[in-house]
């Protein structure tokens, strides 16, 4: 048994067990075994452990003052499954990125600097740095404020994620297989998509060839639908090289993310709001671990708004206006900015982040870990 630090944070629409890398096993053959263990997994409920039953709170961030000249911290991500023994340590999450920032400050690994300081962050999963600035007062970071984002109650203050040349963030292509739109041979007859790495590979499906409307919320899929999406997602998996589509859910259950668009229309969002097609440029709808995503995944906005600015891509025939792109979700509306200048595209989007708890948790089995967490 072990005793280890361990800090919940909520970042964005998602949870995650925030560890210092240096309070991880030493052998890193032994993280997925360690972070299975913490978070009581295999077991859909979780119940023996952190985690929190769904794939959204499932989640682990390991963090570590960086060497490099061009990031102040690194971090690396990990997705925990709920029912196999298996984590997938493949992409980013943006939501959990979100509280990468604040949490580099309270831990002292980034100096801070009021107001707002930039945090700059090496995702090792990707091998990509994004930049988060978080408003700083008093020497930490500033909790209170007036920023809401759709998925979670009350307001608190901004955190600005800037990704700049985030292509070929899994893949090393910003297409994968070569080419904009692929025709999927699938049992359910040719199905057209476009597999994006831009942050996170996604694979984008019209809606409509999928057999639905696009407005539907996560509680309206039915398991033949569920089990349609990811026969399709798991052809992609296999045409990205993540692993054939027969082993794709257990080998590679977190990318390509696959993700239904539509045209804007109007529609009642989770929280029972009506959502206008006025209000958005395009209908998302994400598959989180095989499970419809409650809101939407930061970096699946990223790639989102990527791909509409990309030409010849399923994405390239939704149209806006400006710089801000608005994706209606089903939690309801999220909107990222895209900057272009002499170096590229940034894209940007505004999350908010809280620290839920701090302290300890206790291992079930034992690890090679620094002996004075070993307690039995």
């Amino acid at each position: 048994m072990e005793k280890v630090p361990v800090t919940v944070m909520r970042g964005g629409t998602s949870k995650g067990v925030f560890i210092h890398q240096k309070d991880m096993p030493n052998d890193t053959n032994l993280w997925s075994d360690f972070l299975l263990d913490i978070m009581g997994s295999p077991d859909e409920r979780q119940i023996d452990g952190l985690g929190g039953g769904h794939s959204l709170t499932s989640k682990a961030a390991i963090i570590n003052k960086s060497a490099r000249k061009d990031a102040d911290v690194e971090y690396t991500f990990a997705q925990v499954s709920l029912t196999d023994k298996f984590t997938d340590f493949k992409g980013n999450c943006g939501n959990i990125s979100s509280a990468v920032g604040p949490y580099a400050i309270e831990q002292g690994l980034v100096q801070a600097k009021e107001p707002v300081t930039k945090v700059r962050i090496l995702n090792t999963n990707t091998q990509k740095v994004f930049i988060a600035e978080v408003e700083v007062k008093n020497g930490t970071f500033h909790y209170q404020g007036n920023c809401s984002i759709p998925g979670v109650p009350g307001t608190a203050s901004p955190i600005y994620l800037s990704f700049h040349q985030a292509e070929g963030a899994v893949t090393g292509k910003l297409f994968p297989t070569g080419q904009p739109i692929d025709v999927l041979d699938t049992p359910y007859g040719n199905i057209a998509v476009s597999i994006i790495d831009y942050a996170n590979p996604l694979v984008f499906v019209k809606a409509e060839d999928a057999g639905l409307t696009g407005i539907e919320l996560p509680d309206e899929y039915t398991p033949d639908i569920l089990e349609k999406l990811e026969v399709i997602r798991s052809i992609a998996a296999e045409k990205c090289r993540f692993a054939s589509r027969h082993e794709a859910a257990a080998k590679s259950p977190a990318v390509p993310k696959l993700t239904l668009i539509s045209s804007p229309a109007d529609y009642i969002d989770t929280k029972g709001i009506k959502r206008h097609a006025q209000e958005m440029d395009l209908v998302i709808r994400m598959m989180s671990m095989q499970k419809p995503h409650q809101a939407l995944a930061i970096t699946g906005a990223v790639c989102t708004t990527a791909g509409m600015l990309l030409q010849d891509t399923l994405l390239s025939e939704f149209s806006f206006s400006g710089k801000t792109i608005r994706l209606g979700h089903p939690s309801g509306i999220l909107k990222t900015e895209a900057v272009a200048d002499p170096a590229g595209t940034t894209i940007k989007v505004v999350r908010t982040a809280r620290k839920i708890s701090e302290g300890y948790v206790f291992t079930k089995q034992s690890y090679n870990m620094n002996t004075l967490n070993h307690i039995g």
